[in-house]
């Protein structure tokens, strides 16, 4: 198994593997069940998109169509001021 899709939670997660087997890919959620022991675990990274080494490249690039999809870091426009601060 390959991590396609490292996931920012589990609803992430599950939209994801949804549009993957919608095409076929199986797919296995690594860290699901372990969403329970948050206080002991790390915060970020724990839930991945898995599918076979075979199937990687057609679920690759699916994933990067997808609107969860987030751009990747330092991507931001230099006009966008970015997320608007939300009050306390």
């Amino acid at each position: 198994m390959k991590v396609v899709y490292e996931a920012a939670n589990l609803i992430d997660a599950h939209l994801v593997r949804h549009a993957l087997e919608e095409t076929g890919v199986p797919v296995f959620l690594r860290g699901e069940a372990l969403l329970g022991g948050m206080g002991e675990l790390p915060l970020f990274g724990l839930v991945a998109v898995c599918v076979p080494e075979s199937a990687w490249p057609e679920a690759r690039a699916l994933v990067e169509t997808l609107p969860i999809a987030m751009p990747a870091l330092g991507a931001q426009d230099e006009d966008d001021p970015g997320p608007l601060p939300q009050p306390a």
